[in-house]
């Protein structure tokens, strides 16, 4: 019978079959005899990046920097770290599809590499900006002097200088650490991304360009969607230098092709609902008395009263006969050369039956567009033929607009926190996040925070949820970060990241649901990373003596409960962590079925012939079992018979 590893294998047979596809960070360029560029693997960064050891080699921050090496190893490296539920901190734990984990993210990204491949749509984190300042996050990552100078090389075996570098040495041990940190998570996440994936990462001028060639390297350049720039309207008062008042939010696909044929990076225009349920009250209103003129009048006259109104909103303030919002656009050629002669047959004037003008350049588009135009209604005349037709563009066909690089927005989430009882500095702000969300995801699409501080991205899900009726779900990461005592956030109950981070949830949730009527999922399963569940024993029994042995009646740690163990199994196997979980009574033991059969499970140390054969009667796709519930081999060997005989699909281990 099979046993449990009850550890996550490391990446390496997986990084061989798949080297170009999963790391394009191996994939370099160089030329041939002739001269022309081609793609070539960086032989060294491959052996690396299929080894769990540090491979010797001098390292130096140039892109290569200090612990690179060492980063690609730790995220290859397997761990025996497992995933505790914690039910009493949880919200809705049977219904929810939800997950907040406790934890290092780089631990938790490993566990999540099997029950999370390839299903994250959307990655959003705002990791620590490396900006040496006493975050409620540590948010430094300064290399010790000595360790860097050992990684460098700059000092001997004997402690005398090798070399002397009057630039650089000083910045190289202020990014180095900050490099790895990311590299190693960035490594890791990128394999839960769907193939049409995205992620969009928040960062500030410190680390900003070496971010975005570290996005370079794991996702590679050519899946590169743009950065974004955040302009906060609040230059900062104590830089040395051009006082910044942006920040950076930079965007990569998985596979930006994939993502292209499935998504477009647009977002809903703001004000568009509104503008159309202003048009709708204007025409209902029309009569002999009230006539379109009239409606279409006071729509513009509305609009001139609308601050928030963008520019490209307030064009469409016309409604036609029937009632549809549109604006006018030009059709002309949009290049400075002429197009070519078929673009010039001038479109015949419904009224006056004659040709009207036809732009300097030519049409925008081929004669077969015009007359398809035409035939939909979508082209305006004038009231003679003396003025150039336009195009009618529909605000209910055009209520997305591309993701514009630059953001203006300088206000802060401070204010609603504050009501909401959660003190916490600089959060990221819910509408920006939320807006974002709604462009890049909807239906049942997953969203991942490892960075989830204050849990801003949670809190702008369920926002996103309510606002177009989809059922995205969400995967909170954060570290337990103990909180200062001499902090308003301590004062206020909390005395670390995640007590916060999941009352913030807890709170968001009950507040969108009152203020929108909008039934949304507003719970969440709490995970913790723990050490394993087994015991040492299990992963080296050559350490111990034959008269240890003899003493451990069990190789399962004694605290750990059958939910424990059973979330242990799905780790291992992969199975989602919010499925179903129902329990029953068989002979005297306690019977688990996960996931509508995708698991049974029995941790009973004594199995009787009836709950085996119960369990395999009821065909499920996996079984497993505690070791100590067989009495020898030989009751080993019958069970697997018995599901031989009754359930042959079943894949049965042990732990």
């Amino acid at each position: 019978m099979e046993k449990m590893k009850m550890e996550m294998p490391g990446l390496v047979s997986s990084n061989v079959a798949k080297l170009g596809r999963l790391f394009p960070n191996c994939i370099t360029e160089t030329k041939d005899e002739q001269g022309r560029p081609k793609q070539v693997v960086d032989l060294k960064l491959l052996s690396q990046m299929l080894s769990e050891d540090i491979l010797p080699g001098e390292e130096q921050y140039a892109f290569t920097w200090v612990g690179k090496k060492a980063a690609v190893a730790e995220a290859n490296r397997s761990t025996r770290k497992t995933l505790r539920p914690i039910l009493e901190e949880s919200r809705d734990w049977e219904q929810t599809g939800n997950l907040y984990i406790k934890g290092d993210n780089l631990e938790a990204l490993k566990l999540l590499q099997e029950s999370c491949l390839n299903a994250v749509r959307l990655i959003y984190i705002d990791p620590p900006y490396n900006t040496g300042h006493d975050f409620i996050y540590p948010d430094s990552f300064l290399m010790e002097h000595e360790e860097y100078a050992k990684g460098t090389g700059y000092f001997d075996e004997d402690g005398n200088i090798n070399y002397r570098r009057e630039n650089g040495e000083k910045e190289g041990k202020y990014h180095s650490n900050w490099c790895s940190m990311m590299y190693a998570r960035l490594l890791l996440s990128r394999n839960l991304l769907t193939e049409d994936g995205v992620i969009l990462i928040n960062m500030d001028e410190h680390e900003i360009a070496n971010l975005q060639k570290l996005c370079a390297e794991v996702f590679g350049e050519i899946n590169d969607l743009g950065t974004m720039v955040w302009d906060k309207r609040n230059p900062k008062g104590d830089a040395r230098g051009i006082s910044c008042q942006h920040e950076y939010i930079v965007a990569y696909a998985r596979n930006k092709a994939a993502f292209l044929e499935t998504c477009s990076i647009k977002r809903p225009k703001k004000n568009a609902q509104a503008i159309l349920f202003k048009a709708k009250h204007l025409f209902d209103k029309i009569s002999p008395e009230y006539t379109l003129e009239d409606a279409n009048r006071e729509l513009a006259e509305w609009m001139k009263g609308q601050k928030e109104l963008s520019g490209g909103e307030r064009a469409y303030h016309w409604m036609d006969e029937n009632g549809h919002v549109y604006r006018p656009v030009s059709m002309a050629w949009p290049n400075k050369k002429k197009a070519p002669k078929e673009y010039f047959v001038p479109l015949i004037h419904p009224v006056t039956h004659k040709p009207c003008p036809v732009p300097e350049r030519g049409w925008r588009n081929p004669p077969a567009t015009m007359q398809k135009l035409l035939q939909e209604g979508k082209i305006l005349f004038g009231k003679d033929e003396t003025t150039i037709p336009n195009s009618k563009y529909l605000l209910k066909d055009n209520l997305y607009e591309n993701i514009p690089s630059l953001i203006y927005y300088g206000g802060s989430d401070t204010e609603m926190l504050s009501q909401m009882h959660i003190p916490f500095d600089t959060p990221k702000v819910v509408s920006i996040c939320e807006e974002h969300i709604l462009s890049l995801t909807g239906g049942n699409d997953v969203i991942l925070d490892f960075f989830s501080g204050s849990g801003t991205t949670a809190h702008a899900v369920m926002r996103a949820n309510a606002r177009d009726g989809q059922h995205r779900k969400y995967i909170m990461i954060q570290l337990p970060e103990p909180i200062a005592e001499h902090t308003e956030t301590y004062q206020a109950g909390y005395q670390d990241l995640c007590q916060l981070g999941m009352a913030r949830i807890r709170c968001a949730g009950e507040k969108i649901q009152q203020e929108t009527g909008v039934r949304i999922d507003t719970g969440f399963r709490v995970l913790k990373v723990d050490e394993s569940n087994m015991k040492e024993v299990y992963y080296s029994a050559s350490a111990y003596e034959q008269s240890m042995l003899a003493l451990l009646e069990s190789n399962i740690k004694p605290d750990r409960s059958d939910l424990d163990l059973l979330f242990g199994c799905l780790i291992e196997w992969g199975l989602p962590l919010t499925g179903s979980c129902t329990s029953m009574q068989i002979d005297g033991c306690i019977v688990y079925d996960y996931n509508n059969n995708d698991l049974a499970a029995c941790f009973a140390e004594q199995l009787s012939d009836q709950v085996l054969l119960e369990m395999a009667g009821r065909k499920p796709r996996r079984a497993v079992f505690c070791d100590h519930g067989f009495d020898g081999s030989a009751a080993k060997m019958n069970a697997e018979e018995l599901f031989r005989r009754v359930s042959p699909d079943t894949r049965i281990k042990v732990i």
